[in-house]
């Protein structure tokens, strides 16, 4: 492996660990001023979160309205201005979304997230157990 993949590879695995950690200002010192994550249109979370803060924004909204408990990273793939991690997104009311999330890179630091999801149904179903669970 080049060695600018390991440090690809390294700095992926440094995000998931710190976002997972909740440590924010390190995490955003890993991404461009002008980064940005997308979802897409058909999920309940969609749109594009910008800035540094843009992760964080979008992690909070996808763990609290889907009630996620837990990212199980299952392998990241890099290439040279890209890296591909599968993740399963694992929900408080059961069941789990496989995710295909893909980075891209500018320099050392990550400019953009976008995540594909497999079959989004589960994300579907655990945003409205969660609903349907809140007081009315």
């Amino acid at each position: 492996m080049p060695d600018h993949h390991a440090r690809r590879l390294a700095l992926v695995n440094q995000l998931y660990a710190l976002t997972g950690a909740g440590d924010w200002a390190a995490a955003e010192q890993h991404l461009t001023d002008d980064f940005f994550a997308i979802e897409a249109d058909h999920l309940p979370f969609a749109g594009t979160y910008s800035g540094k803060g843009g992760l964080h924004a979008l992690f909070d909204k996808v763990m609290s309205m889907a009630d996620v408990i837990d990212m199980q990273i299952r392998e990241t793939t890099i290439g040279e201005d890209h890296a591909v991690t599968l993740v399963d997104l694992v929900f408080a009311a059961g069941g789990r979304a496989q995710i295909a999330e893909m980075f891209r890179f500018r320099g050392d630091q990550i400019c953009e997230i976008r995540p594909f999801y497999f079959d989004p149904t589960p994300v579907f179903t655990a945003v409205e157990a969660k609903r349907a669970a809140q007081p009315a």
